[in-house]
């Protein structure tokens, strides 16, 4: 879409920044303006001071670096959860996915991100530090490697086992039920609450 197709400069822009989303193009981002052009200006404030308020106002749990409003998010800071069950993922949308499921009472450990050379993502670029002072101080027992089984993922499983396995903890992934080249959030529930339940040993995944 050139910018003769444009009748307004603020058009314009508007789409400009919506086509900035991930799977946003520009008929569907022009799509969403005229949405928003078409209802209440206090509706569109409302969602405009939205979007702003989550980020300045959003935080990271310190504890486990998923997506909070408070410094402890509402699953560290929950009494019942089993803290020696720690299951490491990639991002907060594993997180949901994975509590979705309602199979697991563990907490979780968000390594903001996988092991990824071509991307220029190395271990060092992950909340690894934080993880292995958790195991260090014996509160785990075991850790659930939930990455997702992509080539990056897989990699970034096998670099944490080689660096935990020294360590008195059980090192366990997720069953075969979620596919070779899957992300956990396109798992369906049933498919990824049986993986977890049915969790293997890392070694004998090798």
């Amino acid at each position: 879409m050139n910018i003769q197709s444009f009748t307004s400069k603020l058009l314009e822009s508007a789409v400009d920044e919506f086509s900035k989303l991930p799977g946003i193009g520009k008929k569907t981002a022009l799509r969403l303006v005229l949405h928003l052009l078409n209802q209440d200006k206090e509706d569109v404030t409302h969602f405009g001071e939205t979007i702003i308020k989550l980020r300045n106002e959003i935080k990271h749990c310190k504890s486990c670096n998923t997506i909070s409003d408070t410094d402890i998010c509402n699953i560290c800071s929950d009494k019942s959860r089993d803290e020696s069950v720690i299951c490491v993922v990639e991002n907060a949308r594993d997180v949901m996915s994975i509590e979705n499921t309602h199979q697991f009472n563990g907490i979780y450990h968000v390594l903001g991100g996988i092991i990824s050379p071509m991307d220029g993502i190395g271990p060092n670029d992950l909340k690894i530090d934080s993880l292995h002072n958790k195991i260090e101080q014996g509160i785990a027992k075991e850790l659930i490697l939930a990455l997702s089984t992509t080539m990056e993922g897989d990699t970034t499983n096998f670099y944490l086992y080689k660096k935990f396995k020294g360590f008195d903890v059980k090192i366990t992934t997720l069953a075969r039920g979620v596919a070779i080249g899957d992300e956990l959030e396109y798992a369906d529930e049933i498919t990824l609450g049986r993986s977890i339940v049915n969790r293997t040993l890392f070694e004998s995944s090798i």
